[in-house]
């Protein structure tokens, strides 16, 4: 995955097993802080974070034109600045992605899933509050 420096501006090459950790900028040599906000996947990018990461991993499966889907994003977004190298945060469109939706069984959305090593973990669908999806991410569920 690629991150830009918030310092210098340059793109710097982050696996996937890094994304919850600090790094380093490779031109500018300032820290990399972990990833903060949500991530965007397509299928191969999913399956290479949710088996990669050595932290959870918050699934949200949304589609544009779903209006709870746009009522969940805020609390989405500020769990995921707030699980910042606790857990990653991922959003996948059932609509660009409807095979991953159909292999997770997703039926409804939101749907919300928690990913460690790989494995599914617990799933839910329905709008959930910031609170609670921190809670599934960290083990509360």
């Amino acid at each position: 995955m690629i991150r830009t420096c918030t310092h210098c501006g340059s793109k710097n090459r982050v696996p996937a097993l890094h994304l919850a950790h600090t790094g380093r900028c490779g031109t500018c040599k300032k820290p990399l802080a972990p990833v903060n906000e949500p991530i965007d996947v397509d299928a191969v990018l999913f399956e290479q974070i949710t088996s990669e990461a050595t932290v959870p991993v918050l699934v949200d499966f949304w589609a544009e034109w779903c209006g709870p889907c746009k009522m969940a994003a805020p609390a989405v977004a500020k769990a995921a600045e707030s699980l910042a190298g606790k857990a990653l945060v991922l959003k996948v469109d059932t609509e660009r992605a409807p095979a991953l939706a159909a292999k997770y069984n997703v039926r409804s959305i939101p749907n919300f899933a928690v990913f460690r090593d790989g494995k599914l973990q617990w799933q839910q669908p329905g709008v959930l509050t910031q609170q609670q999806l921190e809670q599934a991410a960290l083990g509360g569920g």
